[in-house]
């Protein structure tokens, strides 16, 4: 009895006190990945990043574990963390899965979405229309009303599933996104690309809508592979200008 009460113990949950902790330093950690502050490969070294984000070397190891689980960290057995890598392999993967996914889920939100859900996305629009173009200084305030829109375009056919994953694969895309958006040159109108996948959406067209969202989603690969291409660009985290694996070329 004794023993099983011991296994107990060990299985329990940490106290609320110290989940916030965890959380809180899963959130710092997770937007520093994602914003490229945490270079791609950098070992994740707990004794140095435990100063950095305030908290003891047991929350940080636990808040790095949640991050493994989301792909943005890498284990190397005993030898600790570091951070994921980006590929172009990696990003045509991403690209393409969330391709299908999300454009089969709008066209499905479509036909379904009732007028609560015309709302939330005529709304969510309009927040991120009042965002764009981009300031300096307010990416992570755009990134958050993206992400609303996205999943408002969606909503109108409730699949917990496929909005669990795609928040996944979106805090992936922005790692990339964080990257080509700093390119020389990358000249892109969002809010036009925004606008047609809103108005479609309205309109009932699913077709074009899906059309129009595939489109917006392959542009930060194309413009990435394109500047790899020409070698006005790095991926953060190589030695040298590269288009690992056959990339983008036919996407």
């Amino acid at each position: 009895m004794a023993k099983r009460s011991a296994l107990y113990a060990i299985a329990a949950p940490a106290p609320s006190s110290a989940r916030t902790l965890i959380e809180h330093a899963y959130a710092r950690l997770r937007d520093d990945i994602v914003s490229g502050q945490l270079v791609p490969g950098e070992k994740l070294r707990v004794e140095h990043l435990k100063e950095r984000y305030g908290v003891s070397a047991g929350t940080l190891r636990e808040a790095i574990t949640r991050l493994a689980s989301d792909a943005l960290v890498v284990t190397e057995g005993q030898r600790g963390f570091r951070v994921a890598p980006i590929t172009t392999e990696d990003l045509e993967d991403i690209t393409n899965l969330r391709v299908q996914i999300e454009t089969e889920a709008l066209r499905q939100s479509i036909r379904t979405g009732d007028a609560q859900w015309r709302q939330r996305v005529e709304q969510a629009f309009a927040a991120i229309s009042a965002e764009e173009p981009i300031a300096p200084g307010r990416r992570h305030a755009w990134e958050q009303l993206n992400t609303r829109f996205h999943e408002a375009l969606l909503s109108g056919h409730a699949s917990p599933w496929t909005v669990h994953v795609l928040r996944l694969l979106s805090r992936h895309t922005e790692r990339y996104r964080s990257f080509a958006m700093a390119l020389p040159g990358c000249v892109r109108d969002v809010h036009a690309e925004h606008t047609a996948i809103f108005e479609y959406t309205m309109a009932g067209q699913d077709a074009r809508a899906a059309l129009a969202l595939e489109a917006h989603i392959r542009t930060t690969p194309d413009l990435l592979i394109q500047a790899l291409r020409e070698g006005r660009a790095s991926l953060p985290g190589s030695a040298a200008p590269l288009l690992e694996g056959k990339g983008l070329q036919d996407s």
